[in-house]
């Protein structure tokens, strides 16, 4: 059974940080991204990472965020310092196994989703 599971969402202040992870089990994904959907807002790329490690961003986390892959654990991460209140929002992880080209930002080329995680930052 195919699954992504997130985890290492909570609590913050501004200016603090967080790691997401995302565990994949079932297949082994060539595309992995994180979005986020903050409330009363569509949900938005965050970052994509390709099977031959190419990264993207979105503007708004350049500098701040980076997703990596342990290939060994199956797991996608997103490192995130100097977290702002506007980083506020539940965080998905997205997975494909597709080897297809391009940065990846929009959701509908993504298979398989996590439920989500809740990332909160103080001001």
């Amino acid at each position: 059974q195919v699954q992504l599971v997130e985890s290492g969402g909570g609590l913050v202040q501004a200016g603090g940080s967080l790691r997401l992870s995302c565990v994949a089990s079932g297949r082994t994904f060539s595309r992995y991204a994180w979005f986020r959907q903050a409330p009363g807002k569509e949900r938005e790329f965050v970052a994509a990472l390709t099977w031959n490690g190419r990264t993207y961003y979105v503007d708004s986390v350049k500098g701040r965020f980076t997703i990596s892959r342990d290939n060994a654990k199956n797991t996608v991460y997103l490192q995130m310092n100097g977290l702002k209140p506007e980083d506020t929002a539940v965080y998905y992880c997205a997975a494909d196994l597709g080897r297809w080209v391009g940065a990846g930002t929009d959701e509908k080329k993504y298979t398989y989703w996590g439920q989500g995680t809740q990332v909160t930052v103080s001001s």
